[in-house]
């Protein structure tokens, strides 16, 4: 099943899939919608064995960002992730197998310059999924994290800005690395391994690591 608020789009992906995948528009912050969602898999498929959730958005600004800001941002980022949790979880704890998986982003594991909405329901994204793996990974179930920097999308096609830092992925091949991660139940998904440093020098130094990072952001600003 793919599911997307862009009904055409989603239709679009599932006729290249082929006969058997089928299409439905989701609106992926309204919980009743997921449930749904869920609802429908199971009548045409069965019982659900793995659920991606991908849906995210990215917003600039900081603390000065209005409240139904980081709302709308917080609804797409982190609770979209809840509630396909929830719609799924039960019953594959009730069978004692599963799998969720997920898409953060590097700025969920490192931060976001220039927006701390998008940094915040990043981190929320990455601590979701690390509490479902450790709280049901003898259930059962397995997880992973996607954690991309930059990849070619409707989200960066005004440019990738700072997350570009290391190059731009496409996203079948972003797709590709998933699948192989997936096989090997992974979880943590690092399309652009320079990511697991850089998680290393944060955690192996914190302050130079955020004196670092200040000093990327006066570069990113001077378009050096």
């Amino acid at each position: 099943m793919v599911a997307d608020r862009d009904g055409e789009g989603a239709a679009a992906v599932a006729t290249e899939i082929g006969e058997r995948a089928i299409a439905v528009t989701v609106d992926v912050a309204v919980e009743e919608q997921v449930q749904d969602m869920v609802a429908r898999a199971e009548t045409a498929f069965g019982d659900i064995d793995l659920i991606f959730s991908n849906a995210g958005i990215g917003t600039g600004g900081g603390v000065e960002v209005s409240d139904d800001g980081w709302q709308n941002i917080w609804e797409i980022n982190v609770m979209s992730h809840i509630y396909a949790a929830r719609a799924v979880l039960p019953k594959m704890i009730e069978r004692g197998e599963g799998y969720i998986a997920s898409t953060s982003s590097a700025a969920g594991l490192l931060s976001q310059i220039g927006s701390a909405p998008y940094a915040v329901t990043k981190h929320a994204a990455v601590a979701l999924a690390e509490w479902i793996a450790i709280t049901h990974g003898n259930d059962g179930i397995k997880v992973s994290v996607l954690c991309p920097q930059a990849v070619r999308t409707a989200m960066t096609a005004g440019g990738p800005g700072v997350a570009g830092v290391d190059g731009m992925m496409e996203a079948d091949e972003v797709a590709e690395i998933v699948v192989r991660a997936i096989d090997q139940e992974r979880f943590l998904i690092l399309p652009h391994p320079q990511v697991l440093e850089y998680m290393r020098r944060k955690t192996s130094d914190y302050d130079r690591w955020l004196s670092g990072m200040r000093r990327l952001r006066e570069r990113f600003l001077a378009g050096v």
